[in-house]
C-alpha cells in the first residue's frame, strides 16, 4: 500500500473516530439532560422514581398493542378481531384456502356461543340457487332491487385515504354489492370504480348541506341524479359512539375533504350528536318522506338500538299516515360496531349488541305487520360467514361490514385509526404510507372477500338443507344458555318467526 493511500485511511479512520466520540459524548450528555428532567418533574412518579429508565414504561406499552397480537394472544382470545377472524378474512380476500386442519380452537361451551344444526339430507349442489334479488322501496320513483347479501359499510372519505376508497368502489362493482359513503359526502373516488352507492345523510348533512349547514333540497337532487346513488340513508347513531356525532381530526381536512364536506380545512370536523331537525317520529318520517320526494330514492334510517319504545311509537304513527311514509330500510347497528375515532365511554357501555337487537327489530316490525314492507339490513362485527348466516336466519335481508372490508384492504388491527399514522395506507392522508396501498391489487381483494363470504354462507346453508341463505331460519340456529345446554333460537326469540321464501 503507497504512503498516499495509507494517509487517506489514517484521515478516514481519524474522522470516524472523532464522529464516534462525538455521538457518544451526545448521548451522555443527553442521558445527563434527560436525568435532570426525569428527576425534577412531578407529573410522572415512574420517572421521577426511575429516571431515564422509567420512559421505556411508556416505550413497551406502546409496542405492546402490536406485539400482543403475534406473539402473546391465543388465536381466539383477542379483542376486537381475534387472529382467527382476522386469519380468515386475509385469506378470503387473498383467494387462498380458508380449511383448517386437526380440528376447531373454537369453544362451543360459554354461554351465547351460537352454533347451526345440519340437515340429515343436505343440499345437493344441482339443486342449490342464486339468493333471490330483494326490492328496497317499493312506492319510490326508483325502487333498488339487489341480490347481494354481504355489502360496505359506510365509512367515509376522509376517514379512509383516497386508495382504500377506490379500492373499495372497485372492488365492490366487481363483486355486484354496494358501497354506503359514510357521511363524510359523496366523493369522486366513491363513484369511480363505477359500484352501487348508499349515500349516507349524517347529523351534519355533510355533502347535502347548504351555507347554515342545514338539509338542502337542491344537493339532494343534484347527489341523487348520479345513476350509481340507489338509496340514501339517514344516520341517527352509530355502534361505537351512540349519542355522540362523528369525529374526523382536523389534521384528516385536506382542502379536498373540506370541500366536499362544506367545511374548513385543517378544522377538526364533529357532528352533532344528533339532527336537530329530528327530535320525535313524526321529524324522523317528515324528514324520510321529503328525502323521498326530492330524490325519488329509497330512503331509510341507521340506528343503535338502545331504549326501544320510540320504535314502537314510530311504527304506530306508520300506519296513522299511511304505509307508504314507512322508511324503506332500517339499518341496525351493533354496539359492537367500530369507527375510527370514539370516547371509551360510548364504545365499551351504551347500547344494545346485535345479538339482542336484531331479533328484537324484527320482531317488533313483524307485530307492527311492517316486515314485508321495511328490509332490515344489519351490521356490527360480522366479517366471517357464520356471523352473516346467524343474521339472516334471526331475520336480517342484508348485511353491512365495515371492518371487514378494511381486513380485505390489508388492515392490520394496528389501532392507529385515529392518529393519521395508519401503516397500511387505509386510514391516513400521509402520502408515504399511502404508497403501500395499491389501489387496483386492493380491489380484487375486495371482490375475493365477497365471493368467499357468498360462497361459504352457501355451503352453511345448505348444509342445514335450505336451497340459498336467504332461507335461513331461527330454527336452523341454536345458543348454548346458562345451564351449558342449546336451544333453537326460535325458542329464544318465540314471538314471531321471519317470512321467508321457501
Amino acid at each position: 500500500m503507497s504512503t498516499f493511500t495509507e494517509s487517506w485511511v489514517y484521515i478516514v479512520l481519524e474522522v470516524l473516530a472523532a464522529v464516534f466520540v462525538a455521538i457518544v459524548g451526545f448521548a451522555v450528555l443527553a442521558i445527563i439532560a434527560l436525568y435532570i428532567i426525569d428527576v425534577t418533574q412531578t407529573k410522572q412518579t415512574i420517572r421521577r422514581n426511575y429516571p431515564v429508565i422509567g420512559r421505556f414504561r411508556y416505550f413497551f406499552e406502546h409496542l405492546g398493542e402490536f406485539f400482543r397480537q403475534y406473539f402473546f394472544a391465543m388465536d381466539r382470545e383477542e379483542l376486537p378481531f381475534n387472529r382467527a377472524e382476522r386469519s380468515w378474512a386475509y385469506r378470503a380476500a387473498k383467494d387462498m384456502d380458508t380449511t383448517v386442519a386437526f380440528g376447531s380452537t373454537r369453544d362451543l361451551r360459554p354461554t351465547g356461543s351460537v352454533f347451526f344444526v345440519n340437515c340429515p339430507y343436505p343440499t345437493l349442489g344441482e339443486d342449490a340457487v342464486e339468493p333471490e334479488p330483494v326490492t328496497i322501496g317499493p312506492y319510490c320513483e326508483s325502487p333498488f332491487t339487489t341480490a347481494s347479501i354481504i355489502n360496505i359499510s359506510g365509512m367515509s372519505y376522509g376517514a379512509l385515504s383516497v386508495p382504500a376508497v377506490k379500492a373499495l368502489s372497485y372492488g365492490a362493482k366487481q363483486a355486484g354489492c354496494w358501497m354506503n359513503t359514510g357521511e363524510g359526502g359523496l366523493s369522486p373516488y366513491h363513484l369511480e370504480g363505477g359500484a352501487d352507492i348508499v349515500f349516507q345523510i349524517g347529523t351534519a348533512k355533510f355533502g347535502v348541506r347548504d351555507t347554515a349547514g342545514k338539509l338542502s333540497d337542491e344537493k339532494l337532487r343534484e347527489v341523487s341524479q348520479n345513476p350509481q346513488v340507489k338509496m340514501l340513508e339517514i344516520k341517527l347513531s352509530q355502534g361505537a359512539k351512540p349519542g355522540k356525532g362523528g369525529i374526523l381530526p382536523g389534521a384528516k381536512v385536506t382542502p379536498e375533504i373540506a370541500k366536499i364536506r362544506g367545511i374548513p380545512v385543517g378544522h377538526d370536523a364533529i357532528s352533532p350528536n344528533r339532527h336537530p331537525d329530528i327530535d320525535s317520529p313524526d321529524d324522523l318520517l317528515d324528514m324520510i318522506e321529503r328525502i323521498r320526494r326530492v330524490t325519488g330514492k329509497p330512503v331509510g334510517f341507521k340506528a343503535v338500538i338502545g331504549a326501544y319504545g320510540w320504535l314502537e311509537t314510530l311504527f304506530g304513527k306508520i300506519h296513522e299516515r299511511g304505509i307508504e311514509c314507512a322508511p324503506d330500510f332500517i339499518t341496525i347497528d351493533g354496539a359492537d360496531g367500530g369507527t375510527g375515532a370514539a370516547p371509551t365511554t360510548l364504545m365499551d357501555f351504551v347500547g344494545l349488541p346485535l345479538s339482542e337487537s336484531l331479533p328484537m327489530v324484527v320482531d317488533m316490525l313483524h307485530k307492527h305487520g311492517l316486515r314485508d314492507r321495511i328490509k332490515v339490513i344489519c351490521s356490527g362485527k360480522l366479517i366471517t360467514p357464520s356471523g352473516v348466516a346467524w343474521a339472516l336466519a334471526v331475520g336480517a335481508d342484508f348485511v353491512v361490514s365495515a371492518r371487514g372490508f378494511m381486513f380485505a384492504l390489508g388492515c392490520i388491527q394496528a389501532l392507529q385509526c385515529n392518529k393519521n399514522t395508519c401503516p397500511t395506507g387505509i386510514t391516513t392522508h400521509n402520502p408515504k404510507l399511502q404508497r403501500g396501498l395499491v389501489y387496483k391489487e386492493k380491489a380484487q381483494r375486495v371482490a375475493n372477500y365477497v365471493k368467499n363470504i357468498n360462497y361459504e354462507v352457501g355451503v352453511l346453508a345448505h348444509s342445514c338443507g335450505v336451497r340459498e341463505p336467504r332461507c335461513l331460519k331461527r330454527y336452523h340456529a341454536r345458543m348454548v344458555i346458562e345451564n351449558g345446554k342449546s336451544i333453537p333460537l326460535n325458542e329464544l326469540y318465540p314471538d314471531v318467526e321471519p317470512v321467508r321464501p321457501t
